[in-house]
């Protein structure tokens, strides 16, 4: 049964993953969809007056609706939790708590907060990892099947939402405070490993868990296990790519990013790789332990790289925190793909197990570098020494694998392969212009190569997200699997296997090597760099660009001061 189209104002402190998830699936379902971000009171009834929706939907939002606003529209927002679930704190609770069952729930603003009647509730399983991983995964898995039954409801217009009852077996949630750095708090002289990795998955993205470290105060984003490393509580031991692995009362972890505290009227301050964000504060002495990929594929500790072998496919896998890759995370990067190249497979696929596949270059590094502009120019060369790389591998079929969203750059490196293959519930975002730039990665010779000149200059001037199975319509990526981060692998896994042991492989690897050959003769891969890269040299160094300033605004999480015109719709 098709959906009754509805005209739907997206209501959001921010366009995030999750509201850019919902923004495309509401459009493919036929919605009329306009964009609000919530920036003031005023400004959305100003918006509210002028769209007139028949919803008003809010998939993150972090203030209230306003009462005229939500007594003149029905208003449905989406909560993290299940039903009967209140609170601020809601994923950070159930990973705090060790949940292993949670839910998403649509309701109807009412005064009270999340209190209001019922219109859909999905639960799912909570998988062992990050705040921000899960939310960007199962959380937003059952958000989408959650928003289009309440949708579907709502546009039927015979539903009854069912009003919140704490008698009934199946409300399951209870109203929680919010989860404040007191509670948070990580005492490392008596905390085990598990205890530490529960508080610091819980605040991974936001807020982060204040802690000390060298007589400094920082904000610690993330943490992972380490299987061998031990030490005195509370030390640090050794590093690892920008990482530091701190000792607990039974182990270890790994702390990939630090955040400084904010000084009171001081800049802002941002994520940044462990190390640099210690800097000379980190000790001398302090080993470095490196891992291989393929040693990290066979153990439980943190690495960004990994790789295997099954079946005559070589999988490497990459999870750089964010979906960002500064110079040094490209350059292991290549050095993993140029050993996987060598290695005795013909099939090779590229990509992370669950989440972000990459956002492209490192805006946060590039920030806090002495010059922002040579280490921008550093970070895209060494973004495209990669796509090259991948370009002219002519004796190997390379799969990019999208488990997650990406965007800008990390687009564009997915195109770089033989083929994409993107898990459903992706968002893809190809275009650079938000930042104020040209964008390389030899994008003008692989976008118009599979979606035409015409598609090409679409999806990089109109900067909306594009869903997967729409980015399949038009070319963009080859393959679109359902099910969740689970299903999708074991479907990769499976569909790569077969593609290396059928006799077309070595049919589809001749084919690829003389349409590379055929290609580099009418215009030389060279070529498309060196005008790509001129165009960002202008925006990296010369006087007048955007770049610099809406670099720095997007590191420092300076809001618009009204929603920017490509979402109003």
């Amino acid at each position: 049964m098709e959906d009754t189209p509805v005209r739907i104002l997206l209501v959001a402190s921010a366009f995030n993953s999750l509201t850019q998830r919902v923004h495309a699936e509401l459009r493919e379902c036929g919605h009329e969809i306009g964009v609000e971000l919530a920036l003031g009171d005023d400004l959305l009834r100003a918006r509210v007056a002028r769209f007139r929706p028949d919803l008003i939907l809010a998939p993150m939002l972090t203030t209230a609706i306003p009462e005229d606003v939500w007594t003149d529209y029905p208003v449905f927002i989406v909560h993290p939790g299940p039903k009967g679930d209140r609170g601020p704190s809601s994923l950070d609770w159930a990973i705090t708590e060790g949940a292993t069952r949670w839910g998403v729930t649509v309701l109807q603003a009412v005064a009270e907060m999340d209190a209001g009647p019922i219109w859909a509730s999905v639960n799912f399983d909570v998988a062992p990892c990050g705040k921000s991983e899960l939310y960007r995964n199962e959380v937003s898995d059952a958000a989408v099947a959650a928003v289009l039954t309440a949708v579907r409801r709502f546009g039927s217009g015979d539903h009854l939402p069912e009003p919140l009852d704490y008698g009934r077996p199946d409300v399951t949630g209870q109203l929680r405070p919010f989860l404040t750095q007191q509670v948070r708090r990580i005492d490392w002289s008596t905390a085990d490993t598990r205890s530490v990795l529960r508080a610091l998955r819980a605040a991974d993205s936001q807020p982060g868990i204040l802690d000390t470290l060298f007589g400094r105060e920082f904000f610690v984003h993330g943490g992972h296990f380490e299987d061998r490393l031990r030490g005195e509580p509370g030390a640090v031991i050794a590093t690892r790519d920008g990482a530091v692995c701190r000792a607990t009362v039974d182990g270890a972890v790994w702390l990939p990013q630090l955040r400084p505290r904010r000084i009171p009227g001081g800049p802002a301050t941002f994520k940044m790789p462990a190390t640099d964000a210690l800097g000379p504060d980190l000790p001398a002495g302090i080993p470095e332990i490196p891992v291989s990929p393929a040693e990290a594929a066979e153990r439980d500790t943190w690495s960004e790289l990994h790789y295997r072998e099954e079946a005559g496919v070589g999988y490497l896998e990459f999870a750089f925190a964010g979906g960002a890759m500064d110079t040094r995370q490209c350059r292991r990067l290549l050095a993993a793909y140029r050993d996987a190249c060598a290695r005795p497979v013909d099939v090779l696929v590229l990509g992370p197990q669950r989440d972000f596949f990459s956002n492209g270059i490192h805006l946060n590094v590039i920030e806090a570098a002495p010059n922002p502009a040579e280490e921008s120019w550093h970070n895209i060369n060494a973004m495209n020494d990669l796509v090259e790389a991948i370009l002219t591998t002519t004796d190997t079929l390379v799969i990019a694998s999208l488990a997650g969203n990406a965007a800008a750059g990390g687009v564009m490196l997915a195109l770089a392969a033989d083929q994409v293959w993107c898990r459903e519930s992706a968002v893809l975002n190809p275009h650079y212009r938000l930042m104020g730039l040209h964008g390389s990665e030899y994008w003008t010779y692989t976008l118009p190569r599979r979606v035409g000149a015409e598609v090409a200059e679409e999806l990089t001037s109109r900067t909306l997200p594009v869903g997967a199975r729409a980015a399949a319509v038009v070319g963009l990526v080859d393959r679109v699997f359902a099910g969740s981060t689970t299903q999708y692998l074991a479907r990769v896994c499976h569909e790569a296997e077969t593609l290396a042991a059928t006799p077309e492989l070595a049919n589809l690897l001749l084919a690829k090597k003389r349409r590379r050959e055929a290609d580099e003769a009418v215009a030389p891969l060279a070529e498309y760099r060196a005008a790509e890269l001129a165009q960002m040299h202008r925006n990296f160094f010369s006087p007048g660009e955007n770049y610099p300033r809406l670099r720095r605004e997007f590191v420092a999480g300076v809001k618009p001061l009204a929603t920017p015109a490509y979402l109003l719709g």
